[in-house]
Parts: structure tokens; C-alpha cells; sequence
């Protein structure tokens, strides 16, 4: 594991600055939180290209859903609509973010990523190299954010 920015955190009632651990392919290791900080310290968190990416793709949320719902769970951003579930998450690997929407089988078009057994989800892997498609990108986030999404 490696270490990557420092978060605050606090032991005995005093605030302390604890190294945020990557987890391995690079994935930062922030506690499970509601809202905008847990979100913002996951971003600042990611490493090299990978955090200009993460904070375009949340910008992308924002923008796209104003009342955008924001969790960090399982070490990754979640993004929801309040009463209808979560509707996308990406988690950062060793070479690309995955950008996954929890019912992208029902979005025009299906985002590309999928396997027989990933049920609804789709997803998009994003290279650093990739030039990423932001009008497909909202496209995706407004149909997904108007569908049902994934509550555990």
C-alpha cells in the first residue's frame, strides 16, 4: 500500500493529519460519509491524471443533477437521487477510472462496458490517453439519474 494526501482525523479530542492509504491500484481508502467531503477528500485523494479526472466527473454530476445525492461507500463515490437509489459510482484501477452506471442497460446508448454476468451495470473504463466524450458523458448521467437506481 502507498500513501497518498493527508486527511484530517482526530484522537482524543484533537485534530491530526493521518496519511490517506491507496489501496492497491491506486484506490484511496476514505471512510464510509454522506455529502460533499468524503467525496472531495476521495478526489483529492486520487493519483496523478486520475484526480483532474475525478473532479471533472463529479463537476459532470453536479451540473447535470443539482440535487445530486454524494456518498462515499466501499472506498468508491456514489451518486443518487434521494428515493430513487444510487445511480453511478467510478473507483479508480492501476491504468483507468471506472465510471459505472447501476442500470445502464437501460440507457441509450449502453455505455460499453459489461459482461453476462454484471446483470443491469454498465460502465465506461477512461485511459488517460482516452479523450472523454462529456456530451455522451451527461447524456448518460441525465438518463441514469431519471431511472431507478441501485439501493443495497
Amino acid at each position: 500500500m502507498t500513501e497518498g494526501k493527508r486527511r484530517p482525523g482526530a484522537t482524543g479530542g484533537r485534530a491530526e493529519e493521518r496519511p490517506v492509504v491507496l489501496l492497491a491500484g491506486g484506490n484511496p481508502q476514505i471512510p464510509k460519509g454522506e455529502g460533499d467531503a468524503p467525496i472531495a477528500a476521495y478526489i483529492a485523494a486520487m493519483p496523478g491524471w486520475k484526480r483532474d479526472l475525478g473532479a471533472r466527473l463529479d463537476a459532470i454530476v453536479v451540473g447535470t443533477v443539482p440535487e445530486v445525492r454524494k456518498a462515499v461507500k466501499w472506498n468508491s463515490p456514489f451518486y443518487g437521487v434521494e428515493g430513487k437509489g444510487w445511480f453511478l459510482s467510478f473507483h479508480v484501477f492501476t491504468r483507468y477510472v471506472k465510471v459505472t452506471f447501476f442500470n445502464g442497460l437501460a440507457l441509450d446508448p449502453v455505455p460499453p462496458g459489461g459482461t453476462p454476468r454484471s446483470g443491469d451495470a454498465r460502465w465506461l473504463d477512461i485511459h488517460e490517453t482516452d479523450t472523454l466524450d462529456e456530451a455522451q458523458l451527461v447524456s448518460w448521467v441525465k438518463q441514469a439519474s431519471a431511472l431507478p437506481g441501485w439501493t443495497p
